[in-house]
């Protein structure tokens, strides 16, 4: 009986050798596991702050976690288009993250504190990466970063002013 042989898919081959596409994975697997740390940190600050400037954090904190939930899929995505599995498990993002989870419900302020360090850690993760996504010419991964670099840091400014005197 002859044995059934299946197809398998073919090689990736786009320009950047199989070590770069796993060493630009493993880094935005990082990125991955900190920007899910910040959106969920983010949600339950949504689900959790009180205080006079509630109605403004809220709405903030909302307008924060929905953009962050479109980024999720953004950087998963693209290291599956890298060939390399998406980590996807609570327990995968503690050990990649960069961010420590809060816990209890801090007051407002605090709050914002916590999210202004999760945002720049997030952009120093992504910003750790750009020498190798450079040397590996990749410039879809570099555009990803620059975009995730933008809005972490003009997060991070918006939220550190509501803390000024």
């Amino acid at each position: 009986m002859a044995s059934k042989k299946t197809a398998s898919a073919p090689r990736i081959d786009i320009g950047i050798s199989d070590k770069d596409r796993k060493a630009i994975a493993a880094g935005l697997s990082r990125l991955l596991a900190d920007s899910y740390t910040l959106y969920l940190m983010t949600h339950n600050f949504h689900w959790n702050v009180t205080g006079p400037q509630f109605n403004s954090l809220h709405v903030m904190f909302m307008n924060q976690y929905s953009e962050q939930w479109t980024a999720l899929d953004m950087i998963a995505e693209r290291i599956r288009a890298l060939g390399e599995p998406a980590p996807g498990t609570y327990k995968e993002f503690v050990k990649l993250a960069s961010i420590k989870e809060v816990e209890g419900v801090p007051r407002a302020n605090d709050m914002i504190r916590h999210l202004v360090a999760a945002q720049e850690a997030t952009a120093r993760t992504a910003r750790s990466l750009f020498s190798l996504v450079d040397a590996a010419n990749d410039q879809p991964t570099a555009d990803l970063l620059t975009q995730r670099l933008e809005v972490h840091e003009k997060t991070a400014w918006m939220l550190r002013s509501l803390l000024e005197e």
